[in-house]
């Protein structure tokens, strides 16, 4: 037998400023500590640290959490996660940060991928790591996050974005998303979906932020397009039409392309071509189809059109996907020899 390679897991670094959300705090150990390969092992390490010397830091709520790291743990990441905080003073009021603050961040190690939750985005953008980059916030902070951090491009309408080496998401739940984003990202589906199925979350939430903005005016009680929806997931190998997606709802197709934006914040094509990309996702990782059959029970009828998708979508085509994601063969279980007896 070769060499064995050593295993390490990705070690995760979670800021806690004082004012944070304990709910957001939570969202990497739970979602990243969920993580395992085949073998049962951990993927990820999370540790949470503070800009101080190890001790209480306070939330919004009525307790404190006791941080045993200070901020050297930063030095240590392969990514680095900040959370919201409601008092971030300068940073949120100025865009500027605070020198407590300035020192910390400067200890993580250049290549360390960076990630925000919600507000926490205000950290990255007063450090400068979202010059001239997409990113998002919380949508009532957007307005605000924009005129504050001009250099930066505001996208209100997504849960979360991820520009590479530095991924932003909107409010609270939307930390969530990220997470298992990376997750996804990170380790491929069938990871990230079992990381969703332990937490009791979904893996992929549709739309963004829009269908949670608060209207002036409220919309009249009506019928929604879930049953459209559920319609379509059954035949995504199938053509599905516009007309007939509507007409499961009863609706004409200007009425049903409104409700649908309005439920999943995007339109109905944009959503067939989501679920079938990650239909093709899991069958390039699940099975050994080939391009063509993967193409066929995606819905995208040709293995160019699933190449030319996933290419504009994940940056990479099916077969690279495949290589990188495919679970690989689990090892021979060793067969025991037997010992002799007393």
């Amino acid at each position: 037998m070769g060499p064995q390679r050593s295993f390490r897991p990705h070690r995760v670094v979670v800021l806690a400023l004082d004012g944070l959300l304990p709910f957001e705090l939570g969202i990497p150990q739970r979602i990243f500590g969920r993580a395992v390969d085949a073998r049962g092992r951990k993927l990820y390490e999370t540790v949470t640290c503070s800009v101080r010397p190890p001790g209480p830091v306070e939330t919004d709520a009525d307790f404190s959490v006791l941080v045993e790291n200070g901020p050297q743990a930063l030095a240590t990441a392969d990514t680095v996660v900040v959370p919201a905080s409601y008092e971030l003073g300068p940073v949120h009021e100025e865009g500027v940060l605070t020198d407590e603050l300035a020192a910390a961040l400067a200890l993580i190690r250049p290549g360390t991928r960076l990630v925000s939750i919600c507000t926490g985005g205000y950290v990255l953008a007063a450090a400068g790591y979202l010059d001239g980059r997409p990113a998002t916030t919380h949508w009532a902070s957007a307005e605000h996050f924009q005129r504050l951090f001009p250099k930066v491009r505001v996208d209100a309408d997504v849960l979360f974005i991820d520009d590479g080496d530095v991924l932003t998401s909107a409010g609270v739940a939307a930390g969530i998303d990220l997470c298992v984003h990376i997750v996804r990202r990170d380790h491929g589906t069938a990871v990230a979906n079992e990381v969703a199925r332990r937490t009791v979350v979904p893996p992929h939430r549709d739309g963004g932020q829009a269908q949670y903005v608060r209207r002036p005016v409220p919309e009249p009680r009506s019928a929604g397009t879930t049953a459209a929806r559920a319609w379509a997931l059954e035949r995504l190998h199938e053509p599905i039409r516009l007309r007939d997606m509507a007409a499961r709802e009863a609706m004409s197709v200007r009425t049903f392309t409104r409700r649908f934006r309005e439920e999943a914040g995007i339109s109905p094509g944009q959503w067939l071509t989501q679920r079938r990309i990650e239909r093709a996702r899991h069958l390039l990782e699940s099975t050994d189809l080939s391009m063509d059959r993967v193409a066929a029970d995606a819905g995208f009828g040709t293995a160019q059109s699933m190449r030319q998708h996933l290419q504009s979508t994940l940056g990479v085509t099916p077969t690279s996907y495949r290589r990188t994601f495919r679970d690989p063969a689990p090892a021979p279980t060793p067969t025991a020899t037997p010992t002799a007896g007393p």
